[in-house]
């Protein structure tokens, strides 16, 4: 860790090192040991961790509350299912339907026309190749 990294952890978790990431503390621990300029930044911290907690707590008033709730945007989120809600849903049922039978009307015309032309492409070649069944069969 270098002494950049323990600036930053300490501005964001304060001086107390329980309060830190645990994969940081120990790297943390072996630095301010180390280096007394490590050392230095952790007294900084420590003194406006002191500050901080002296500070009054502040809470606001139940009027605050109230006006702060009341001048909160509402939300325009509609809780029933409108027509427009359910049109979308029978659209995309219609189109998930068409391409089903688009898929099943397709397989079945293909396969008649496929084994045809398979079987005129195989009769086509041998004849090509000039093998004669005398010569395959013996």
């Amino acid at each position: 860790m270098k002494i950049e990294r323990l600036e930053v952890l300490a501005e964001a978790y304060g001086a107390d090192l329980s309060r830190w990431p645990a994969h940081e503390r120990a790297f943390a621990e072996s630095l301010i040991a180390a280096d007394p300029a490590a050392r230095a930044v952790l007294e900084d911290a420590a003194a406006l961790d002191a500050l901080l907690d002296a500070s009054p707590r502040v809470t606001p008033s139940a009027d605050l509350t109230a006006r702060v709730l009341a001048a909160a945007p509402k939300s325009r989120v509609r809780t029933g299912r409108g027509h427009l809600h359910r049109l979308f849903w029978v659209l995309g049922a219609g189109w998930a339907a068409a391409a089903c039978a688009g898929v099943v009307a397709g397989v079945g015309l293909t396969s008649h026309i496929t084994a045809n032309e398979r079987a005129d492409a195989i009769l086509y070649q041998s004849t090509l190749s000039g093998v004669d069944d005398t010569e395959v069969l013996g």
